[in-house]
């Protein structure tokens, strides 16, 4: 058999994903006997869809088929898919729909020059990150936030590889750094979805698996996020904790790069702690030139 289509084999392995995470009684069934898996058998799966258990198995095997939109309703409707694992579910569908993967472009990926003159105005920290999750620019408030990036080479400056290097001091000391990892795998899982056999993704994804037992747990939640917004709390030993809103906006390009800008409530000791490690930080640069 031919190996299968990268979109299938994804879509596969998110229902598998899915249904591990369903117990018989979340669904109204009864366990009965022993188990031989943690979720769903896949034919309590196919019964709840309406399907054959023979059509899903071989959709969740990754080989050819083309489901229905029909047939993904149904599915996301037996699996409880929220919004956007339902969006995930018919983007992975119909793509593997396709006898061949659609040609994908992958030009390399800039920043705007206004974006740059953005960045370096703005008062509050912020950074371009590409599709893929690589640091593309920031500005000093975000190097006094998260540290320096410039010293990594080009290619290790990622914010999935940057969060699980155990050589970075304090990397996992933040009280929501799961949360923080679960958010950026998620994103990473929705650039895949749209070009899964990309040399950086491939790249990243597989580096991970192999060096870090906790990305592999992680990853094979096949979590998905669209996350456009959020709280994230950083501890900074200068300053203490700094809690702020994070809300990101898309830049030209499709896909293309994104902008992260970082804020704390004006009036807040968030906002005083921020302004405090400004000033420390443009002291320790001036001292620096």
């Amino acid at each position: 058999m031919s190996s299968p289509h990268p979109y299938a084999r994804e879509l596969g392995d998110f229902l598998r994903a899915r249904r591990s995470r369903l117990r018989p009684h979340d669904v109204g069934l009864e366990p009965g006997g022993r188990r031989k898996v943690s979720g769903l058998r896949r034919e309590e799966l196919a019964l709840l869809a309406g399907l054959s258990t023979d059509y899903y198995q071989r959709i969740e095997q990754g080989r050819e088929v083309r489901p229905s939109d029909d047939v993904l309703d149904a599915l996301a409707g037996a699996l409880g898919l929220g919004d956007e694992e339902r969006r995930h579910l018919f983007t992975l569908a119909r793509a593997a729909r396709r006898p061949a993967p659609a040609r994908v472009h992958r030009d390399p990926e800039r920043v705007p020059a206004g974006t740059r003159r953005l960045l370096r105005v703005t008062g509050t920290p912020a950074v371009v990150l590409g599709r893929h999750l690589d640091l593309l620019d920031w500005n000093p408030m975000a190097e006094a936030l998260f540290g320096d990036p410039g010293g990594y080479p080009p290619d290790r400056l990622n914010m999935l590889l940057l969060l699980f290097d155990d050589a970075r001091t304090g990397a996992r000391s933040c009280p929501d750094w799961e949360r923080q990892a679960l958010d950026y795998i998620g994103m990473m899982r929705a650039a895949v979805a749209t070009d899964p056999t990309h040399p950086r993704a491939t790249a990243i994804v597989g580096e991970l698996s192999i060096r870090s037992a906790e990305f592999r747990r992680l990853w094979a939640r096949h979590d998905v996020r669209e996350s456009v917004s959020g709280t994230k709390t950083f501890r900074v030993p200068e300053v203490g904790d700094i809690v702020l809103d994070w809300d990101s906006y898309p830049l030209p390009g499709n896909p293309g790069p994104v902008l992260l800008v970082y804020t704390a409530e004006p009036g807040s000791a968030d906002a005083d702690r921020l302004q405090l490690l400004a000033s420390l930080h443009a002291t320790r640069s001036a001292s620096a030139d």
